[in-house]
């Protein structure tokens, strides 16, 4: 079928799906995604056998050894995706809620509404629990969905879809709330990114390259952030200790993620002392140092090697780390408001006064005060899960959860009111 009219019908089915599900009881959702989760059990092995088609392909493709491990699903990341969905269902379901009903001096009662986004378009590459996760947050909070998977993962996207689907169908829920784009054709995503009238927001996940096309291309709102150029600031009052771990942990527990940190600021107070035990450190993990001009001196002796100017604008996504030295908070903050990507950064300083003026004056969806940047996260956060992290300001900013996929629409409950 031609792409257009394939994805025109798609967004049909799938607007015609969210009418039905906007009214589905939180006690149907939740039939639904358990559902979902015992299925994806049940059928771990068969799973497995399509995720094998994947994985014999992206071998043949040449997928580095790192791509064809997030593509690769094994008992106990099915068990993980089924977990996940365990978890949606705890949640509470924000649709429906009803606050701020005000009196008006009429009689009229005036409120607001929380309700379903409608339809989300999830455009995503490589891990294929990104449709397990998808799909529950989106049924969850009343949407339907539209999965435009990676063709890497193709044969495994289908079949966990096939699963979800069924679980809808338990819970008595329209099949077509979940819908994959079963088509490797690129143009499917271009016909996705252009049916405005049926899709309400699309939130594209993967690199650099497909985030940069959605962005060029989309005729509907997206949520998404291009980069994660986070900063860890050492400030004059940080506890050495404290600085040393937060760095570590910030760079080094895991590096290919949106939350790393990739520069560390360092008040020039703190250059002598802090810097050669966190650069030791760093360099006995395994971590290259890119350094300004005063901290190479520090850092020359373990290997540390003078920065670029582009390197202050790189998302590295592994184990290299940039560092400079500041000689004030204002200066970190300037550095950050110049290079950052309004992701996540943080300060580390026993000084209440600083730690609130960063606070308030770092323009980023997370900002934190003596805490790694990894928990910049949605499970971490209490959200239970999230469909990605949001870095721009409207309508939802940091993880997105199950409110971040909802809006708010005015009520009025009145008695036969009206206007002279």
């Amino acid at each position: 079928m031609d792409p257009v009219k394939e994805m025109t019908q798609i967004g049909q089915q799938a607007r015609q799906a969210a009418r039905h599900l906007v009214r589905a009881s939180g006690t149907a959702k939740n039939a639904a995604l358990s559902a979902m989760a015992q299925g994806l059990i049940q059928h771990s092995a068969s799973l497995q056998q399509e995720n094998e088609k994947d994985l014999r392909a992206g071998q043949e493709k040449g997928l580095s050894a790192a791509m064809l491990d997030r593509l690769t699903l094994t008992p106990s990341r099915i068990e993980a995706m089924a977990e996940g969905i365990h978890q949606v269902v705890a949640l509470e379901d924000p649709v429906g809620a009803i606050t701020e009903m005000k009196p008006r001096p009429n009689g009229l009662l005036i409120g607001r509404m929380r309700v379903p986004l409608g339809v989300i378009g999830i455009i995503y590459e490589s891990r294929p629990n990104v449709t397990a996760d998808a799909a529950a947050l989106a049924v969850k909070s009343g949407n339907a969905v539209i999965l435009r998977g990676g063709s890497e993962a193709i044969h495994s996207n289908r079949a966990i879809v096939s699963i979800l689907v069924a679980g809808l169908q338990t819970a008595q829920l329209p099949r077509n709330a979940v819908q994959f784009v079963n088509t490797t054709d690129r143009a499917a995503v271009g016909a996705l990114l252009r049916l405005d009238r049926y899709v309400d927001v699309i939130i594209p996940r993967g690199g650099k390259s497909l985030i940069q096309r959605v962005i060029a291309e989309s005729h509907i709102p997206v949520i998404k952030h291009l980069d994660g150029i986070c900063h860890t600031y050492v400030d004059e009052d940080a506890n050495l200790d404290m600085a040393v771990a937060l760095t570590l942990n910030g760079k080094m527990q895991r590096t290919g993620v949106c939350n790393a940190t990739e520069t560390l600021l360092v008040h020039t107070a703190m250059a002598a002392n802090f810097l050669p035990v966190v650069g030791q450190k760093l360099t006995e993990k395994g971590c290259s140092l890119r350094c300004c001009p005063e901290a190479l001196p520090y850092l020359a002796p373990l290997g540390g090697v003078l920065a670029t100017e582009e390197d202050w604008d790189t998302e590295y996504l592994d184990a290299i780390l940039s560092i400079r030295v500041v000689a004030t908070m204002e200066a970190a903050m300037d550095h950050i408001q110049t290079h950052g990507s309004q992701h996540t950064d943080v300060i580390v300083t026993q000084n209440h006064e600083r730690a609130m003026r960063f606070l308030k004056e770092v323009d980023s969806s997370s900002v934190m005060v003596n805490a790694s940047s990894r928990f910049s996260d949605g499970f971490e956060y209490g959200l239970g899960a999230e469909m990605g992290i949001s870095t721009d300001k409207l309508h939802v900013r940091g993880p997105v959860g199950l409110e971040g996929l909802t809006t708010l629409k005015y009520i009025v409950l009145g008695t036969g009111q009206t206007r002279g």
